[in-house]
Formats: C-alpha cells, structure tokens, sequence
C-alpha cells in the first residue's frame, strides 16, 4: 500500500482536488440556474409543460459527445468542462424545485396571503421552506451524478479522477482503475451526507419526520 501510495500519492491527490473543485462549481452553478428556472416555470404552469421537455433533451445528449463539442468551440480549458457538468446539474433542480413548490397545499399559501404577505415574501417564506426537501433532494441527486460526469473530463485532457480510471483501462491495469473508481466514490458518499445534512437544517420541523419516513 505504501509503495502505490509512494508512487502515486501525489498524482491522486491532485486529481481528486481537480474532481472536487469541478463537482463543486459545476453543482453550484446548476443548482442557481436549476432552482430559479424551476420557481419561475411554477409560476406558468402552461409553459412549463414545453419547456420542460425541451430542456430534459439536454439529458440525453451523451456526456462525451456534449463535453466534445464544447471542446471544439471553448477549447481545452476547465470552461470547458464546467459548462458541460453545469448543464447536466441543472435539470434535477429544476424538476424537484419545480414539483416541490406545485406540491405546497395551497391553503398555507392561501393563510399567507391572509396575513398580508406578497408573492415574493409567500415564495421566500412558505413555499421555498415546505419545498425545501424535494429542492435538496434534487441538489444530492445532481451532485451524485456530476461526481460521476466529472471523470469525463480526463477525456479532454483536463485531469480529475478519470485519468486513473482510463489510463488503467487502457493499460489493463487494476490497480489505476480502483485508485480512480474508489475515491470517486467515496466523494459522491461524503457530499451526499454533507447535503443530507443540510436538508436537516433547512427541513422544517414538522416536516421532518414525514421526510425520514421516505
């Protein structure tokens, strides 16, 4: 262990940095993006249910292929790479932001509104707060799977954890894939418990207890 350690501990510490600063700028970049598309398409219904569709077209546009094209018009930079995995982030915000606040029963915006707030103070203190475990569910799932997009970027020629996982492909070597595949996994596991511990936090109280039960 010390001896791949001695070897490689200096190249997998660096590509895990690069992976973690790409996950993280991408995801927070998404889940801007994500969440004000998503109040804004609540508030028309009708046209959500266009744009929706032509958004989630994004999803199916393979990584690799998305990543290339961008490559062809940014050029090799973390630009590059950050574009591609803020796209793909965006769409599991969107949609939970979108469902969370279409699934606020209506009498407590209905109760605000009879207490005398605007729509605005409605949205920042009811609806957002009770939507919250639906928009958080959606930022965990979106950095999951950006962890796991983020190795495209090795394809490019801009580092991370995937320059382990293909150079061991392609040199039959076990041991680079697993020094890839095994922190890369362990980093999905560890943000998702730092982000189910911020859902914790942001979950109102009385709909904690409904949230542990799913």
């Amino acid at each position: 262990m010390s001896a791949i350690w001695n070897t490689y501990g200096g190249a997998l510490a660096k590509a895990i940095g690069v992976h973690l600063i790409y996950v993280v700028v991408a995801v927070a970049i998404g889940f801007v993006i994500g969440a004000v598309l998503g109040i804004l398409l609540s508030r028309a219904p009708k046209i959500s249910v266009i744009v929706l569709p032509i958004l989630s077209v994004f999803q199916t546009i393979p990584g690799l292929a998305f990543i290339g094209i961008l490559f062809l018009v940014i050029g090799m930079k973390p630009a590059t790479v950050i574009i591609a995995l803020a796209v793909y982030a965006i769409f599991p915000v969107l949609k939970n932001t979108y469902a969370g606040i279409l699934g606020v029963d209506p009498k407590y915006i209905e109760a605000a509104k009879g207490c005398g707030m605007t729509d605005y103070q409605a949205l920042r203190q009811v609806e957002l707060p009770l939507a919250s475990p639906e928009i958080i569910a959606g930022l965990r799932m979106s950095t999951i799977y950006t962890v796991s997009w983020a190795v495209l970027a090795s394809m490019i020629g801009l580092g991370g954890l995937g320059d382990f996982i293909y150079q061991g492909t392609t040199s039959n070597n076990n041991t680079l894939i697993l020094l890839g595949a095994i922190p890369a996994a362990i980093l999905a596991i560890l943000l998702g418990l730092i982000i189910d511990r911020l859902q914790k936090k942001l979950t109102p109280r009385g709909l904690q207890k409904e949230v542990n039960r799913r």
